[in-house]
């Protein structure tokens, strides 16, 4: 395909890119990540670390800290693939499970976005509602919500659907913009809080700490299938150790700030992490003034992770054979997200019992492919471009009848055992009870469990192509060198 000039709608679906159109820098993953993590529920989840959880400042400063750097520690690890490959997470997958055995992971995962973009969704259109309410006294009926979730979709659906670049303006400006307002806000809670109540709080158990980690890291983790979509673009000579740094340091400069001004507001707001809507006691703890514009910013924000999330959506749709332009792919799940985001705003009791829910057993589904794919990424030094996109027995990757069965079984086994460890509100694993259950630790049995389990097996040999030659290129799908090792 002809080079994509800047500002162009991204046509490029699963195909590898070629090294003439790797123009992408290192750099231009902070605002990435950055623009990953603007929403307003970091502060509810800092809330409810202090709220639920019973966690003084000085844990919750511990967890803002060890979460991003854990979770986002993974994603820039695996985005590591996406230079080496230059093809979407999910279409790399198909290396490592095979053609039809990447069908299972790739379809948990597409089913796991839905959730996640309908939160987004609702957080959207909850913060368009609390803005009408602030400058007009609009309150909120079921056509409003309606017409707010179509608009936050809509936007989100054109956003995604242009692609690459223009994902790259809008973080840029957005993290300029909600940083310079998340300062202000910062400053007017320095100004009005009640410090002799926050530093007097108890401290709570090492359990809740551990699990509030795992709690805030969830959403990071949600990230990791989806961070060699976001590198695909870079040169091969681009620094693996600048990837991981410039993504962790792009999500812990909005994490970090975030849950511990969300703590510092739950001193004050008690019921703020328990509320239905989580957005709208921004506009009762802070002047209209400074309410409007933040919120208005956290919503571009907002926009801007959904957008990301369908932007890989696309991609995992098109892996399961869904064969529409990547474009066109992130529409079932913007059709998606408008009806559960319509039953969440409607029909759900609790929002936050709701999400906290998601994001725990969105952990564990996640964590299963991680496992597997990291050791497999640490094994492989290159991606035979020409069979990531034959899905027929032609393919190198076709394996055993479309199947590589030592990552199917390492993925399921660990699946399994992530969920016995795992509880939630309407589910509860028969290990749940044990101290890597009441820590919250399901998610790390399955990352634990899927990369023992597929580094013992024996590994699974690349079908000589069509036509001979070698099992795998020793380089791109167009014949180049790979960067084979971790510090390149």
């Amino acid at each position: 395909m002809p080079a994509e000039p800047d500002g162009a709608i991204e046509t490029r679906g699963l195909e590898p890119v070629p090294d003439d159109e790797r123009t992408g820098r290192v750099r231009e993953l902070v605002p990435t990540w950055v623009a990953a993590n603007i929403s307003v529920l970091l502060l509810t989840m800092g809330a409810g670390l202090v709220i639920f959880n019973k966690l003084n400042l000085w844990q919750v400063l511990v967890v803002a800290v060890a979460a991003p750097v854990l979770s986002y520690g993974l994603v820039g690890l695996i985005s590591i693939a996406g230079k080496r490959g230059g093809a979407p997470g999910m279409a790399l997958s198909r290396a490592v499970f095979g053609q039809r055995g990447n069908l299972f992971p790739g379809t948990l995962i597409w089913i796991a976005r839905w959730g996640w973009e309908t939160i987004n969704a609702v957080s959207g259109a909850y913060a368009v509602l609390t803005v009408l309410d602030l400058l007009f006294g609009v309150r909120s009926n079921t056509a409003l919500i309606v017409v707010t979730l179509l608009l936050f979709v809509g936007c989100t659906f054109v956003v995604s659907g242009l692609g690459i670049n223009a994902l790259r303006v809008c973080s840029t400006w957005s993290t300029y913009l909600f940083g310079a307002f998340s300062v202000l806000v910062l400053g007017y809670l320095v100004v009005t809080t009640d410090w002799s109540a926050v530093f007097g709080k108890p401290a709570g158990s090492t359990a809740m700490m551990i699990a509030g980690i795992g709690t805030i890291a969830a959403g990071g983790i949600s990230w990791v299938p989806s961070g060699p979509d976001f590198t695909r673009y870079l040169p091969r000579t681009a620094s693996a150790r600048g990837m991981v740094g410039a993504t962790v340091g792009g999500a812990a400069v909005v994490v970090i700030p975030l849950v511990l001004m969300g703590a510092v507001m739950a001193v004050g707001t008690p019921d703020l992490a328990s509320a239905q809507d989580p957005v709208s006691f921004i506009g009762e703890l802070l002047p209209t003034w400074l309410a409007v514009p933040y919120l208005l910013i956290a919503l571009v924000g907002m926009l801007l992770i959904n957008s990301m999330s369908m932007y890989s959506a696309g991609f995992t749709a098109q892996t399961l054979g869904i064969r529409v332009p990547r474009a066109w792919a992130v529409s079932v799940n913007a059709a998606i997200s408008l009806v559960f985001g319509f039953l969440l705003m409607v029909v759900a009791t609790s929002f936050f019992g709701s999400f906290i829910s998601f994001l725990t057993l969105l952990a564990v589904a996640f964590s299963a492919w991680i496992g597997v794919f990291g050791v497999d990424m640490l094994r492989r030094t290159a991606y035979d471009g020409r069979a990531l996109l034959d899905t027929g027995r032609t393919s190198a990757y076709w394996y055993r009848g479309g199947y590589a069965w030592q990552a199917m079984t390492a993925w399921g086994l660990a699946l399994v055992v992530g969920l016995l460890f795992t509880k939630v509100d309407w589910f509860a694993g028969p290990l749940a009870s044990t101290w890597i259950g009441r820590n919250g630790l399901g998610w790390a049995a399955g990352i634990v469990t899927s990369a023992v389990l597929y580094a013992v097996l024996p590994r699974a040999a690349a079908a000589a192509p069509a036509g001979g030659g070698a099992p795998e290129a020793a380089g791109s799908a167009d014949g180049r060198e790979p960067a084979g090792s971790l510090s390149n």
